[in-house]
């Protein structure tokens, strides 16, 4: 307290704390940032959580591994189909069953399609942030195609539940497929567009050079994967790690950086577009005729045509979709590359219909712990490239 007539100090500083979020359209989602700022300069940063929970894990306890399948649409929700096939795979690997090689490879094409999906819809909003306008309309004019794309495979546009355990709702037609070159040979020259509006322009290096630095040992501390722990210097991808649907056999790079910025995270993800179509080609290349479901008549329905015209197939299919299946005892853990890193799905079975224990290991929820270290000595303007630059999607945080 200032004596009677005594002058402030000119030199001192005074800080206050705002909320950031949780309905910030910067933070991409129900997330809360309370800052403790010195003029606009971040002296503290304390995410909170729990604005969207709802209890899926519990949830999905208490439904049957069938019944489960619509609520992995809800996770990462920009990203659905990846989240669909990464669930199937943690169900099979607790059966120990085994899906056709065309179900594998249209498996694949779905995860990197949503992938492309995921990390445009990533460039949109990190950009619009920034105060690129322009690039959010390009970007979101390609994801409208690749929804055309997922309705004429899926028959739907965001919750798909397109996988099922044991394989997938309906087969890819033809139709499908020359739809897809077509988009692929389009989209090449988009990426190079996007890139000539972005990577060499003053305003957007000077707001992501050397901003939100992570280091590699920071990252690794952490736990971070994905996108933005190969930007601080490591190339962990587990299409290539720990390979699932023959992703061993794809001939891929998986890019990586030094830098550790908001700019590096930007670039990875922009050659993770163009490692995802050189996938999506060879996988095209791949495919065969051939059945779309596992031979294990436990676990899966007769084919609807079937279900329609005969007795026996009609009681097979009621008693697997109402009374589900019954794994064996144990447990597992599956992990998939999603768009924005590794999304793990841990299972304990007592051999029951529905799990005794569903765990999910969310990247976005994981990533956001740098957060509080990253965010001091920034300004104001700088949390939100931070934040986009991280890519989190709040539907599989507060899960």
């Amino acid at each position: 307290m200032l004596e009677h007539g005594t002058a402030p100090d000119p030199i001192a500083s005074e800080t206050f704390e705002i909320n950031m979020g949780p309905q910030h359209p910067a933070t991409h989602g129900v997330l809360r940032l309370l800052l403790t700022l010195d003029g606009e300069t971040v002296r503290s940063c304390e995410p909170h959580l729990g604005y969207l929970h709802r209890g899926v894990e519990k949830i999905g306890e208490n439904k049957t591994y069938l019944q489960f399948i619509p609520y992995t649409d809800r996770l990462d929700y920009l990203a659905p189909l990846a989240c669909n096939v990464a669930y199937a795979l943690a169900v099979e690997k607790l059966l120990d069953i085994h899906v056709p090689e065309r179900c594998r490879v249209i498996r694949v094409i779905a995860s990197e399609v949503a992938r492309i999906s995921s990390h445009l819809l990533w460039l949109g909003t990190h950009a619009i942030d920034l105060g690129a306008v322009t690039m959010f309309f390009y970007t979101f004019r390609e994801r409208e195609t690749i929804y055309n794309l997922i309705e004429e495979l899926t028959g739907s546009r965001l919750t798909t539940s397109y996988t099922r355990v044991g394989g997938l709702t309906r087969d890819m037609s033809p139709e499908f497929v020359k739809e897809l070159r077509s988009w692929m040979s389009h989209f090449v020259g988009e990426i190079a567009e996007y890139e000539k509006l972005l990577t060499r322009n003053r305003i957007w290096v000077d707001r992501t050079r050397d901003v939100g630095i992570i280091t590699k040992e920071q990252a690794i501390a952490l736990g971070m994967s994905g996108p933005n722990l190969r930007a601080s210097g490591l190339p962990l991808d587990l299409r290539k790690a720990v390979p699932y649907l023959d992703y061993q056999d794809y001939d891929f790079e998986v890019p990586y950086a030094e830098d550790g910025d908001v700019y590096a995270r930007y670039m990875i993800r922009m050659e993770e577009m163009r490692q995802s179509l050189r996938i999506l080609e060879q996988a095209v290349d791949r495919l065969k005729p051939g059945p779309i479901w596992a031979d294990h008549p436990k676990v899966v329905p007769p084919i609807k045509d079937k279900v329609l015209t005969r007795m026996d197939e009609l009681i097979h299919h009621f008693m697997i979709i109402t009374e589900g299946m019954n794994p064996p005892v144990g447990e597992i853990y599956q992990a998939v590359e999603m768009p924005k890193g590794e999304l793990g799905f841990y299972i304990i079975s007592d051999g029951s219909k529905a799990p005794y224990r569903l765990h999910i290991r969310s990247p976005s929820f994981v990533n956001l712990q740098v957060l509080e270290t990253i965010c001091v000595g920034q300004m104001v303007s700088d949390v939100v490239a931070i934040i986009a630059s991280l890519d989190p999607v709040m539907g599989e945080v507060d899960r």
